[in-house]
């Protein structure tokens, strides 16, 4: 968890998806993962999750006639647009990352209803967000779980791809010095190290790095979607799996393209996973 150390540690991803709910868990159920059922957040939005045994994949949008409710978060371009570090005491950190000279905003409390064979429950919540232009393109926000049994459940945490855990992300920016500033306000005390084309800092299980488009485009070998016009983007993560050889057999059944990266790693396209290079590792 972070606290007032403020060492990070990963919660989990947001993809944007926009209206495209349906279409993004068909999509992202072709690549192997169990996704849960549709969930409706009390602020308006709906989403579906992908849950890791630390970490989650949360896929973000809104049912028709629903998107003016939170027409803030859908400004920002479909894909990767969402990186939540956990943290346990929100109104401590507020006062901390107020006291940086960080912009953000005041802690925000909401839930969303989850389906048991028990019976319905809530899932709550409390969220610290930075607030304005500090991350281009994205969102970047700090969350507390106040019933994380009610996420982090071992029937949803079994993927047939074998996905265990999200050990990457990745953000393309053409001036890695600069995207990575606030991340150097956000977490003082922990090691923001230099990376080949950029910067590097470990959250948890997850290396998050920021990385010059041309980084990313040699690394991923094309998979990736960059800003087309220079701005920063959120665009790739990656994710350990336990079974590489099941991996490939459900890729290949559910005639899924890839690329086999030279360290015998695996790419899909973003055209694939709703704008976002995901990239599975050993």
């Amino acid at each position: 968890m972070t606290h007032s150390s403020g060492i990070p540690a990963l919660d989990h991803v947001v993809v944007n998806v926009h209206g495209e709910l349906d279409e993004s868990v068909a999509r992202y159920e072709r690549l192997g993962f169990l996704v849960t059922e549709r969930g409706h957040h009390s602020l308006g939005s709906s989403n579906n999750l992908a849950v890791f045994q630390n970490t989650y994949l949360e896929l973000l949008g809104y049912l028709p006639g629903r998107n003016e409710l939170r027409p803030g978060l859908w400004v920002h371009p479909p894909g990767l647009s969402g990186l939540v570090f956990k943290n346990a005491e929100p109104g401590k950190l507020y006062d901390e990352l107020v006291s940086r000279g960080l912009p953000v905003l005041e802690p925000l409390e909401f839930s969303r209803p989850v389906d048991l064979p028990t019976g319905p429950e809530d899932a709550a919540f409390t969220v610290v967000r930075i607030d304005g232009d500090a991350v281009q393109n994205g969102r970047t926000f700090f969350c507390c779980h106040h019933t994380p049994e009610l996420v982090w459940r071992p029937e949803w945490q079994k993927h047939p791809n074998g996905a265990t855990d999200i050990v990457g992300f990745v953000i393309a920016t053409a001036d890695p010095d600069r995207a990575v500033s606030p991340f150097r306000a956000m977490f003082e005390n922990s090691p923001i190290l230099p990376a080949e084309g950029g910067f590097q800092m470990q959250a948890g299980t997850a290396r998050i790095e920021f990385l010059t488009p041309e980084t990313v485009e040699a690394r991923f070998h094309g998979a990736a979607l960059t800003s087309p016009n220079g701005t920063d983007r959120m665009v790739a993560i990656s994710l350990h799996t336990g079974t590489p050889r099941f991996l490939q057999d459900l890729l290949t059944r559910n005639e899924v393209p890839r690329i086999e990266l030279p360290d015998g790693s695996t790419v899909i396209e973003h055209r694939q996973a709703a704008n976002v290079a995901v990239h599975f590792v050993a």
